[in-house]
């Protein structure tokens, strides 16, 4: 259903984020648009922006950015900011300062929900085409603008609800776990753990032992899957990761102490992860998938610059939305190992062919 649009908030022009104001205060958001206009494709410029490229997950976003871009032959720019929301701020600022910013596509990985919101107001102030993943605040939302075409996500509560009953299964239904949490300011972190405790309470038989926040990180997974280890020792029998990055730092620290009866779940179905599962030391994981988030996102933009996509037009349920997830474990582990992107996807009759409901505000 398409509403009417509502009076965007004014604050959102006003906002001072990371260190600087955001340009446009004078007046209105949105003043930036330029309605009915259309971009040659040789003037469009394509742009993605995640926390680093040491993290498998999104440096497959990155590629898969990379390849659609090809294959309407143009490159994308990369930007990775290292979790710092200052940085990615003031990143987003100067590609807005720049000339053809109308014709400039951001798809973007905002670090927590409250860098959403200054994103949101610096792209619609400048007139940029912006698709946004995973963290914004619920009241925040694409329909209520021009130029904010679409937030993606995935069901992360399900998710984590997925990984917990997987591994709850692969523990014979008891036993101690340890929870590695994601960055806290984050939607995504926060809904995988609310899956986990759905579970735990499903679950009597299995009891959570510590949970500690790793930040989406393998290298601060490593350290903090160390100390619950000392802590709790022979009691932990799972661990469950709020993404595949954490996961895999756990198992690292796990080879160390050589504890190979304990299972370890994850998020993102990133390659690793996968091989882990199909050599029987990883249990499960979630399909996040990262090339295709890097590729829609800038195919969203890239059609909406060429006069293919109204955004206006797109349902309200399309501009914020679940995006089609799948459990893999042992069973279907092989089928995703060599997965590649279908181009055709990124169609833009097919943008949100994905798309299985709209996010809850």
């Amino acid at each position: 259903m398409r509403r009417p649009k509502r009076h965007r908030r004014s604050v959102l022009a006003c906002v001072a984020a990371g260190g600087f104001l955001l340009s446009g205060c004078a007046g209105e958001a949105g003043g930036g648009t330029t309605d009915g206009a259309t971009c040659d494709p040789e003037e469009i410029k394509l742009i993605g922006q995640v926390r680093n490229q040491t993290n498998p997950y999104e440096a497959a976003w990155l590629s898969g950015g990379d390849e659609y871009a090809e294959s309407v032959g143009l490159e994308q720019e990369h930007l990775t900011y290292d979790g710092d929301s200052q940085r990615q701020q003031e990143q987003i600022r100067q590609v807005l300062a720049g000339s053809g910013v109308e014709c400039t596509v951001l798809n973007v990985l905002p670090n927590g929900d409250s860098d959403t919101a200054p994103i949101v107001a610096a792209a619609d102030s400048a007139g940029a085409l912006l698709v946004t993943h995973w963290n914004k605040p619920a009241d925040l939302n694409p329909h209520d603008f021009d130029r904010w075409i679409a937030h993606i996500t995935y069901d992360d509560e399900k998710s984590g609800y997925q990984i917990s009953k997987a591994l709850f299964d692969d523990m014979g239904g008891s036993g101690g776990i340890i929870a590695l949490q994601g960055i806290l300011d984050t939607s995504a972190a926060q809904n995988r753990f609310a899956g986990l405790q759905k579970a735990l309470g499903e679950t009597p038989g299995v009891e959570l032992l510590d949970d500690q926040t790793a930040n989406f990180d393998r290298a601060e997974a490593l350290s903090v899957t160390r100390t619950l280890l000392t802590a709790h020792g022979e009691h932990v029998r799972g661990i469950w990761a709020a993404n595949d990055d954490m996961a895999l730092g756990a198992m690292q620290a796990l080879e160390a102490v050589g504890r190979d009866d304990v299972k370890v779940v994850g998020i993102d179905a990133v390659p690793e992860a996968i091989a882990a599962i199909q050599d029987g030391t990883m249990t499960a994981t979630v399909s996040s998938d990262g090339p295709w988030q890097g590729g829609i996102g800038l195919a969203m933009g890239y059609c909406a610059a060429t006069g293919e996509l109204d955004p206006t037009a797109v349902e309200d349920e399309n501009r914020a939305f679940y995006a089609q997830h799948f459990l893999i474990d042992e069973s279907n582990a092989a089928e995703f190992a060599d997965r590649e992107l279908d181009m055709s996807d990124f169609e833009c009759a097919n943008l949100f062919n994905r798309a299985t409901g709209p996010i809850a505000e």
